[in-house]
């Protein structure tokens, strides 16, 4: 018999081998004015490096970050990384010093336009060499009516590039969920029937620019939406973490395609440092029923039956469960029948 007995190695938690964060803030750290519960203790517990990617281009870095530390935290405007930064990425490939470009948007795009030499315009009688799109309280009609004129060429006729900052369709503030960017951008679609470029994420200028800024080798992304902030992840080839405190909840991940299915659900930030609840899975060998369960929760698949045979203690373990029957199943969700009990999480 052994003197000593070697104890059991601790349980992973969603941060298991990350050096540095990447946190977007509408909805994962804050909403509207104020921060989410737990979310400032928890960020500075981790202590981890962190960034703050946000597709939101109304604001510049400076005015984010003393936002960020107005709640306790301590980040300069150079660890923000904003949408109209990625969007001046894609800028730099058809501009020169100098060159006029459409602001369709407010400060967050004017300080970067300005801050690579080139010159802000707001009409198309200006002749602008390229528009740039971003989402600001203030932009109206009139903006967007500015940016069709200007569009009005396609490219292949010689007309002159679109970026925009970023497509989300909504944005959560201290209201509830107002129109996004990606609204703007689609009303100025329909008027000149071309697309714009997005730089925001889910694509990756973002992520090239927080890259190259911070230098992680093995980062985190964590957010609250399923086609911004994971589907940019992945892409990017970085750990993601959904959390629960903003747009996407229990139906969003459930019915979530392959590819913006995050590694790991916390239900707010305090879990980023919780053991990760294993997924049980059972086979009824008499009937060929499936059951998955997390913690108290468990979720049974009988065919394309998806049904709840018992809740968890928090709703996070119900909707993990259903999404361990739903992702694994041999077919796609809507060959499923999932039960609404689960759908309203």
């Amino acid at each position: 018999m052994p003197l000593f007995r070697k104890s059991a190695a601790p349980a992973p938690t969603p941060l298991d081998g990350v050096d540095f964060l990447y946190l977007d803030l509408d909805g994962v750290v804050y909403q509207g004015p104020n921060a989410i519960p737990h979310a400032v203790d928890s960020i500075r517990a981790t202590g981890l490096p962190a960034a703050y990617l946000t597709n939101n281009a109304s604001r510049t870095d400076a005015q984010v970050a003393e936002h960020l530390r107005s709640f306790g935290l301590d980040v300069a405007p150079r660890d923000v990384v904003t949408s109209p930064q990625a969007a001046m990425l894609l800028l730099a490939q058809h501009l020169e010093p100098g060159d006029p470009v459409l602001v369709v948007g407010g400060d967050g795009i004017v300080v970067e336009v300005q801050a690579r030499g080139w010159r802000v315009v707001r009409t198309a009688a200006e002749q602008p060499r390229a528009v740039v799109q971003g989402f600001h309280p203030s932009v109206g009609w009139a903006d967007l009516a500015e940016a069709a004129f200007a569009l009005a060429r396609k490219p292949e006729h010689g007309g002159i590039p679109w970026i925009a900052t970023n497509g989300d369709w909504t944005i959560p503030v201290a209201g509830g969920i107002a129109p996004g960017n990606g609204t703007l951008v689609s009303a100025v679609h329909t008027a000149v029937g071309r697309l714009a470029d997005f730089a925001g994420k889910p694509e990756t200028p973002m992520f090239e620019v927080a890259a190259e800024r911070f230098g992680a080798r093995s980062p985190a992304m964590i957010g609250d939406r399923l086609d911004t902030d994971i589907l940019g992840a992945r892409r990017a080839g970085i750990r993601s973490i959904a959390v629960l405190t903003g747009i996407d909840r229990g139906a969003s991940l459930i019915g979530a395609d392959p590819s913006m299915r995050p590694d790991h659900v916390i239900a707010d930030l305090r879990d980023l440092q919780r053991p990760i609840a294993p997924v049980r899975e059972t086979l009824e060998t008499s009937t060929r029923d499936v059951y998955f369960e997390v913690g108290r929760a468990a979720v049974r698949r009988s065919g394309i039956d998806i049904t709840l045979v018992r809740a968890g203690e928090r709703p996070v373990d119900t909707i993990r469960a259903a999404c361990a029957a739903v992702w694994t199943a041999d077919r796609p969700v809507l060959g499923l029948r999932v039960a609404d009990e689960l759908l309203e999480l």
